[in-house]
């Protein structure tokens, strides 16, 4: 049994990869299977992983949710655990479970490599429970992401693990030339292989509304039918009407954020391209927002947190796949085919 361990920070689309090669080493004759040790428990989804969902009716596997994520970690987990050698066991029979309908498991990684580490969960001690090999995921922000990279490659390096190597992924196109050519020879003279570079694209990579709902919750004024639309950037309205404008302008598909009590900054923000208005403070708009708001197909979310809270909830929101998002699905397999080195991936697992 071979498996891939791919991990990353949150945000960093660990899961459209692991959906990618799944679909990619599948069209190889390779059977693969999904697993995912540590999961999230989002708030809708019924408290069940999301990415096991997702996995699960796009690979056909026969595996129960409860089992392909068997175990989940929120930000209080320790309160509630009170017996971390059951959580173990579980793992691992549900691992064992999963490995018989394949011969390659795709590990996926839970938010971060360190979750779970109170208990030996994290991503370097469950790797070697499961003999894997290390595929990380690079989100790029700016240089001390790739400090971050190279520490992880030593650290595994360290406890005798197989790094198969790295991916840059959702790379920013102002940043593709310098992870070409600064990034990625850097992290190979430091001893780390890169294994794919993969532009930015929106419609795969930006989240939608629904995503930016779900997690603030409050109340949708208007627009459900059009939490689909993607938001490419976050913006705050708090700045003069005359900065602002120009500003709006210059945005495209953006989700603004402002209190309820602007209603002139909201109605020429909806003069501008804008997927949805976060109203913040509890505080209602005037009734002509709301009516221009759904005369423009822009939904209103408003909610009773901060501006601050309001960003700070929204700062690890990233894309999701669907089961039904044909798209999506097409372009994380393209990705793989396209803009990584899948083939050396197979080797270095055949070599483990």
């Amino acid at each position: 049994m071979k498996n891939l361990y791919i991990t990353g920070n949150a945000g960093c689309g660990k899961t459209a990869i692991a959906l990618g090669i799944a679909l990619k080493l599948k069209e190889e004759g390779v059977k693969t299977t999904y697993f995912k040790p540590v999961g999230s428990r989002p708030k809708s989804a019924r408290g069940r992983d999301n990415d096991a969902l997702l996995m699960q009716k796009i690979l056909h596997m026969k595996a129960g949710v409860e089992h392909i994520a068997p175990f989940t970690a929120g930000t209080s987990y320790l309160s509630g655990l009170t017996n971390p050698e059951k959580a173990m066991a579980s793992i691992m029979a549900a691992y064992r479970a999963i490995s018989a309908e394949a011969d390659l498991i795709i590990i996926d990684g839970a938010t971060f490599p360190h979750v779970g580490a109170a208990y030996g969960l994290d991503v370097l001690t469950l790797t070697t429970q499961f003999n894997a090999s290390i595929l990380n995921v690079i989100e790029v922000e700016n240089d001390l992401s790739v400090d971050e990279a190279i520490l992880f490659n030593n650290c595994c390096n360290a406890c005798g693990l197989v790094i198969s190597g790295h991916i840059f992924n959702n790379v920013p196109r102002q940043l593709l030339a310098k992870t070409e050519g600064v990034f990625k020879p850097i992290l190979e003279s430091r001893g780390c292989t890169t294994l794919g570079i993969i532009p930015m694209r929106p419609e795969i990579a930006s989240p939608t509304v629904a995503e930016y709902y779900e997690a603030l919750g409050g109340e949708l004024l208007t627009g459900d039918d059009k939490l689909d639309k993607l938001v490419e950037e976050i913006v705050v309205g708090a700045m003069t009407m005359e900065s602002a404008l120009r500003y709006m302008r210059r945005s495209a598909n953006k989700a603004v954020i402002m209190g309820g009590d602007r209603a002139d900054m909201a109605l020429a923000t909806l003069e501008t391209s804008t997927s949805a208005l976060i109203l913040t403070g509890g505080l209602y708009p005037d009734v002509k927002v709301i009516s221009r708001a759904a005369e423009k197909g822009v939904p209103i979310i408003l909610v009773h947190y901060d501006t601050y809270t309001t960003i700070e909830r929204l700062t690890e929101i990233s894309r999701r796949i669907s089961p039904g998002d044909a798209a999506g699905i097409n372009i994380a397999k393209e990705n793989i085919e396209h803009h990584c080195d899948w083939r050396s991936i197979i080797e270095s697992l055949n070599e483990k």
